[in-house]
Order: structure tokens, then C-alpha cells, then sequence
């Protein structure tokens, strides 16, 4: 049996509130779409504001006792959801492809990501560490602890289903926070399976609540507005942000905002183009550029421009594109058919401008929301379609003469979560590297996620950190007790 059909037949497309699943309060349901062909997979119960002010309550109620439970009992509640997470990363991966499209090559590499988290914050669950030292004026010791935040509405993504979610429960429960976390309404089921698993692992009651709904905007501000919600840790878009941003300043609630990005790929002239092209590739097509983190403005000097071009196109003409659950394709589809129309609107404007298809720049004929791997060279650098985030297949290449108008070209936008360069000085790199206004930099390489690093951008790309020692601080505050022995 699959793990869908497991979910279906447990009970497990309701809501998860006090660690039961129960049905919306008013018996809404939304149905969960596969993007390779548009059919519907599953029906999933539709939170409500009262559901979500009743799951905040069991955060509530359980955050006391969860909060005074050993560091080493939650990191070994973590070590346990790790385990079951990898002995089931083929159901995972079938499920992830299933709602959001991906290669099933690449939905394997997520959860193997995904579990890494938990992986990650068991360990980091008994590193919260304070420090004691003498006041300078030798009054008193300043004692600074970190404690749990308090209840977190956790709020992720469907473009990485798995690895966004236990990317935020992971830290949250090594800290002693309770949470409510509301999934995309695209990817719902994977939230849903990874709460089964948790509470499989030995996860309380009432520690991790999840609310799937289409009524995202009411359901979020019900729960901004609660003053129990003491977190809002949020990965998305820019403009939903500065929304979600502005709700939470009404009561001063804590923020991390990973949002939008715009990520520049820069080649410089000395760059080992093959290398070059090879981590385009991945920085452009991993998770069909449907990533924040994906190359999105490709900058190529001068002098190597078009045979960099030339070798892009040729390895985009080579992806094979079709059904995730195909293990021989490369390339899913877009999520939706949004998505698909956005596309040919940002290979629109890309030629608008002067720029021209080497390779792409349609929709296969067959049914889903499918669109093939495109590179559009010569593309001005005032081209609108630098400016927005193209979360897709589509490959613009522009030109630049000098490491300056690089590095300015690069810095030209309001986002600034990762950034990519490619050259073969490493003093070029480093300094390169210090100048992008970006949160991360790839120096020679198109992978950068690591659950050990801190994730996380400048500028309008977003507040805080997520992973790493910094991810585990996130979920926690300070206090300072001042003490006279």
C-alpha cells in the first residue's frame, strides 16, 4: 500500500490538533491536484478560524510541560523521527512527487534533506548553552538563558513540501516550542504524513498541530491575532511577507521571514566553463528552478559568453522531461498552471528586449503543466525580466565586461538571498564574494543547502536564520538575571 493510501485509509487528509485527526469544524474540504496531469489525488479537510484558534489552545496547554522536558528526551524524539524518515524515503518521495510534481530522483534527495534537519536539531536540542559572567562594575553576575519562545505558527512553502516543514518543526522542538504549522494548500500531504511520523517517534500530544487550508488568509491573521502565538516563522513570497510582516507587528510577535529571491550566477572569464555550465544546471533545474535559492540572472563575461551559452542550451536540450514518478525523467512539471503561464510570460519579456531562444521556450505537447528547459542569451541588463523571481525552467544570460559592472548587476534588486560565482582566482572570489549583498554565496559550486549552515538573506529576502546553531536560536529567547553572590 502506498503511504497515500495509508493516509487516506488512517484518517491522516484531516486536521491534526491535539493529536487527533479531526475533521474541519464546518466539514470543508479541498482537493490536493498532480501537477503532471491536473487530476486530483486526495481530499484534505479546510481549517477554519475556529480550527485554527483550537489548535493554537493545544499548543497553549501543552507548551508548559513540553517546555520543562529534558533537551535530551526531545533530541532523541528528533533522532527517532530521522530514522523513520529515512527507512521510508521511497513512500515519502512517491507522496512529494505525487502533490508537487518533482523528479522522483529529486523528491529522494529531499527527504534525505528533510531528515537531515532532524537529524541535525537532536543534536543541537542539548546545545543551549547560556553564559555567566562578573558585571564590570563587580556588583553582580550577569546571567544570560535562553528560553522557549512559546507557541510558533510555522508557515511553509510547496515547492520543497518535506524539507521546509522539518526545517522549522526540527528547531522548534529542540527548543521546547509548541507549534501550529498550516502547509501550502498545493502540498498539504506531506505535512500531514511527517506529523504521523513524529507522532510515531514520541511526539506529545498537542506539541505539533497542523492545519491544512484554503483559507490561508483568515485562518493566519485569526492566529496573528491570538495572543498566545508568541512565533511566526514564515517561507514564501516577498509580498506575502511584508504582509504577514505588518499582522505581526500589531502585537510585536517574533519573526523569521525566509522570503523571495533573485539569486545572480555569475562566470567570470577564467571560470572552468564545463564546471560552469554543470553548476548552472543545478543551481537552475534543481526542483525545475522552482527554489528560491535558483539561479535566476545568469551574468557571463564577455569573452566566454557564447560558448557558455552553446554549453548551457546544449545540457538543457539533453534534460528529459515528464511524470516525476518516471525514474528516468529529470524535469517535472510547474506546480499549476499559474506557473506555466508565468513562464511564457518571463520568456515574453526576455525576447522583448532583444534576447533569443537558444534552446526552450514552450510547453511540450502533453497534457499537465508542463515547460521546457530554456536559456534565452542575449538579454539586456535592464530587462524587467531580471527584476522578478522566475521560479521556473527559464534561463536568462546577460552579458558584463568588467568585475565592477558584475558585482553591480548582481547587487541590482531588492532581493538578496543567495548568490552564485564561478572563476578560477580564489582572491576574485573571496573579494567577489564580500561584495554581492546576499545572505549566501556558492564560490564554484550550484548547491549550497546544508542543514548545518545558516539559510537565510539580506534586503527583501528576509529576516533571520534557518539551520545551523542559528536556526536553533530562532526558537528562542534571552533573559538576563542579575545575580549578587
Amino acid at each position: 500500500m502506498s503511504l497515500l493510501d495509508t493516509l487516506i485509509e488512517r484518517g491522516h487528509t484531516r486536521l491534526h490538533i491535539r493529536g487527533e485527526w479531526v475533521e474541519s469544524s464546518d466539514g470543508a474540504t479541498f482537493e490536493v491536484l498532480d501537477p503532471s496531469n491536473g487530476r486530483p489525488i486526495a481530499e484534505v479537510s479546510s481549517g477554519s478560524v475556529e480550527d485554527a484558534l483550537a489548535a493554537v489552545e493545544a499548543a497553549h496547554e501543552a507548551a508548559a510541560d513540553w517546555s520543562s522536558v529534558a533537551p535530551r528526551t526531545r533530541g532523541e524524539i528528533l533522532r527517532n523521527a530521522f530514522r523513520l524518515m529515512i527507512d521510508r524515503a521511497d513512500q515519502l518521495a512517491e507522496l512529494i512527487t505525487l502533490e508537487m510534481g518533482k523528479a522522483i530522483k529529486e523528491s529522494r534527495a529531499e527527504v534525505a534533506y528533510a531528515a537531515e534537519f532532524f537529524r541535525w536539531f537532536s543534536e543541537e536540542a542539548v546545545r543551549n548553552q547560556g553564559t555567566i559572567q562578573r558585571a564590570p562594575g563587580g556588583d553582580k553576575r550577569i546571567v544570560a538563558i535562553h528560553q522557549p519562545v512559546g507557541v510558533a505558527l510555522l508557515i511553509t512553502p510547496w515547492n520543497f513540501p518535506a524539507a521546509m516543514a522539518t526545517r522549522k518543526i526540527g528547531p522548534a522542538v529542540a527548543a521546547g516550542c509548541t507549534m501550529v504549522l498550516k502547509p501550502a494548500s498545493d502540498t498539504p500531504l506531506t505535512s500531514l504524513a511527517i506529523a504521523a511520523l513524529l507522532e510515531e517517534a514520541g511526539l506529545p500530544p498537542g506539541v505539533l498541530n497542523v492545519l491544512p487550508s484554503r483559507r490561508s488568509s483568515e485562518v493566519v491573521s485569526a492566529m496573528l491575532a491570538d495572543d498566545r502565538v508568541r512565533k511566526l516563522s514564515f517561507t514564501g513570497s516577498t509580498e506575502v511577507g511584508r504582509t504577514l510582516l505588518e499582522l505581526a507587528a500589531r502585537r510585536v510577535v517574533n519573526c523569521s521571514m525566509e522570503l523571495g529571491g533573485n539569486a545572480p550566477f555569475l562566470v567570470f572569464e577564467d571560470a572552468d566553463l564545463e564546471a560552469a555550465v554543470e553548476g548552472a544546471m543545478v543551481a537552475k533545474l534543481r526542483n525545475g528552478g522552482q527554489s528560491c535559492i535558483a539561479a535566476n540572472r545568469i551574468y557571463v563575461h564577455e569573452k566566454v559568453a557564447d560558448r557558455f551559452a552553446d554549453l548551457l542550451a546544449k545540457a538543457m536540450e539533453s534534460v528529459r522531461v515528464g511524470p516525476g514518478l518516471d525514474p528516468e525523467v529529470e524535469l517535472g512539471p510547474v506546480i499549476n498552471a499559474g506557473a506555466q503561464a508565468d513562464m511564457e510570460e518571463a520568456v515574453e519579456l526576455a525576447v522583448s528586449g532583444g534576447g533569443r531562444v537558444k534552446t526552450g521556450g514552450g510547453k511540450p505537447d502533453s497534457p499537465g503543466f508542463f515547460y521546457l528547459p530554456t536559456v534565452v542569451d542575449g538579454v539586456s541588463p535592464d530587462n524587467p525580466v531580471l527584476r522578478r523571481e522566475i521560479f521556473g525552467p527559464v534561463a536568462p544570460v546577460v552579458r558584463f565586461s568588467t568585475d565592477e559592472e558584475a558585482i553591480r548587476m548582481a547587487n541590482d534588486s531588492i532581493h538578496g538571498l543567495a548568490a552564485y560565482l564561478y572563476t578560477s582566482d580564489l582572491s576574485r572570489a573571496m573579494r567577489t564574494a564580500e561584495a554581492i549583498e546576499a545572505g549566501m554565496v556558492g564560490i564554484n559550486r550550484g548547491l549550497i543547502s546544508d542543514p548545518a549552515a545558516p539559510f537565510g538573506g539580506v534586503k527583501q529576502s528576509g529576516l533571520g536564520r534557518e539551520g545551523g546553531h542559528e536556526g536553533l536560536m530562532e526558537f528562542l529567547e534571552t533573559k538576563y538575571i542579575a545575580v549578587d553572590w
